[in-house]
């Protein structure tokens, strides 16, 4: 295992793309093929791990999107605080995946850490970051992270930023 050293940027077109490899065919397809439209009509907004050493290889990526949360679809010890609005704003991490070389590494975590810091510090108000996992795995992964399962969704899970501000 290598000891590389990571920023996180912005996606833009300086990045070369086209040997990122997560090993998840959807989601090597949507990095390579879709990601810079949806930056473009500002659907989305990808940030990616740079290895430092191999500068500029790309390790990782993720994005974040704007969106809600239906205040019925939140557990009740979580929505009884909440205003009664019908839904609260919230931020998406709808992508987030790791190259193959960098695996391991807890490169995955790390971003995850950048998502949650990112949203919790935007000026624009927001309750929770909300991810959908693939699967099993992934939803342990998140779990493990401190993320909640939607009760009636449990593969949509989320966190509220309050409890991320209270730690960065």
């Amino acid at each position: 295992m290598s000891q590389a050293l990571f920023r996180v940027a912005p996606l833009d077109e300086t990045h070369e793309r086209s040997a990122f490899k997560s090993g998840s065919a959807p989601l090597d397809r949507y990095f390579h093929q879709q990601v810079s439209q949806d930056i473009r009509r500002r659907i989305t907004a990808c940030f990616v791990a740079i290895d430092v050493v191999q500068s500029p290889r790309i390790a990782g990526f993720y994005t974040l999107a704007s969106t809600s949360v239906l205040l019925a679809d939140l557990p009740p010890e979580t929505g009884k605080k909440l205003p009664r609005y019908p839904s609260v704003p919230a931020v998406r991490m709808g992508r987030l995946a790791v190259d193959e070389h960098f695996k391991g590494q807890g490169l995955g975590g790390a971003l995850l850490a950048d998502a949650l810091a990112r949203a919790a510090r935007a000026e624009i108000a927001a309750f929770a970051l909300v991810v959908d996992a693939k699967d099993d795995a992934a939803t342990s992964f998140y779990r493990y992270h401190g993320f909640i399962v939607l009760p009636d969704s449990p593969l949509t899970l989320f966190l509220p930023l309050a409890t991320v501000k209270s730690t960065v």
